[in-house]
């Protein structure tokens, strides 16, 4: 099938998480025969920061960021076979939102693919005049990053057709085990972008255990963090490359996923860093939530955490081949049952039913 993508970014992820994400789903989709392009705004200043050449199992359309831009890049895809509108390109996603519908036909399909249920769902509770819930039953299908049974539920009651997570996974051609480098040497490493539904949950999980242990060396990676104050033992490194994740991953002794507060809540989202780290073979530490027993065994395969001191306790106490064991066990785990070739069958099996 030829299938038209619009989305945040596939070439760069400058304030993009969703990119390994894309690149995972849409790799693997090309690889089981589907033509995609993919299109993207000149925006952000992500074209000035990207991370990856045009690939070869995907056409890549820049456009430009304005009304006309979408309406022209929306004509240009309209005779694809599938048409997919993603969540959060950042600019007229309205417009894109409606575009995109006015060209269903019998002989195509129509998805939103909603890489931020929650927070989805959460504007259009808090505004019911919100522009994306009367097109909602327009829709062939939404796809999400995640949620489960809570996400799906609540889209079925506003009217999807059809509602279906595809989770995050594990690119093993992009994320392994890598060489580790002494300025990426600590005992726990955060990788996340700030935001406003973060920030609260990095203070509470990441910078708190700094602060309870002095002695040990903490990486914070990510957009937006530079004048954030922190313990004199956190080493903010700023934006992190793509190239960069598996060095950073093999380099400490722990990594640490915290979920953002509506995946938290939501459960059955776990994010792109769980399944790098796990491809690195990496000690996971991760917050609480629901659905996580799905995806790794807690104890065996990451180490849950509560609050920032049992953050602490895990990473004062975790020995190397401790951390080891725990890391190679997911690594195992993500490859046999999480990879982006599943998800990329998933999806297949969808749009050819």
């Amino acid at each position: 099938m030829k299938i038209a993508f619009f989305g945040s970014s596939l070439v760069s992820a400058y304030w993009n998480g969703a990119a390994t994400y894309y690149r995972g789903i849409i790799k693997w989709l090309n690889r089981l025969g589907h033509e995609i392009t993919f299109y993207e705004p000149d925006a952000f200043d992500r074209q000035q920061h990207r991370d990856l050449d045009d690939p070869n199992w995907a056409a890549v359309v820049v456009y430009e960021a304005t009304e006309h831009g979408v309406i022209n890049a929306v004509k240009q895809a309209a005779n694809a076979d599938v048409i997919v509108k993603a969540s959060g390109v950042g600019i007229f996603d309205s417009l894109l939102e409606h575009e995109v519908i006015n060209y269903k036909t019998a002989r195509n399909l129509v998805i939103y693919w909603d890489v931020d249920a929650p927070a989805t769902l959460e504007r259009i509770e808090n505004n019911p005049d919100d522009s994306l819930k009367p097109l909602i039953p327009n829709y062939d299908l939404i796809l999400t990053y995640g949620g489960g049974a809570p996400v799906v539920d609540e889209f079925l009651a506003l009217g999807a057709r059809q509602c279906v997570p595809v989770y995050n996974a594990l690119d093993p051609e992009s994320h392994f085990r890598a060489p580790s480098k002494p300025e990426y040497s600590a005992d726990l490493m955060f990788m996340g972008n700030r935001l406003p539904d973060r920030e609260a949950r990095v203070e509470q999980f990441f910078l708190s255990a700094a602060e309870m242990l002095p002695n040990k060396r903490f990486i914070l990676g990510g957009n937006g963090w530079f004048d954030k104050s922190m313990p004199s033992n956190v080493n903010y490194i700023g934006h992190v490359y793509t190239r960069d994740h598996n060095c950073l991953n093999s380099s400490c002794l722990a990594a640490l996923n915290i979920n953002r507060e509506g995946m938290a809540r939501f459960g059955f989202s776990p994010p792109t860093r769980v399944f790098e780290a796990a491809g690195a073979g990496a000690c996971l530490i991760t917050d609480e939530w629901p659905g996580i027993e799905e995806f790794l065994e807690p104890g065996e395969e990451a180490l849950i955490a509560k609050d920032g001191l049992e953050v602490a306790n895990y990473v004062g106490s975790l020995s190397p081949e401790r951390a080891a064991q725990i890391g190679q066990s997911a690594m195992k785990r993500i490859c046999a049952k999480h990879t982006y070739r599943h998800r990329a069958e998933q999806v297949h099996e969808l749009l050819t039913r």
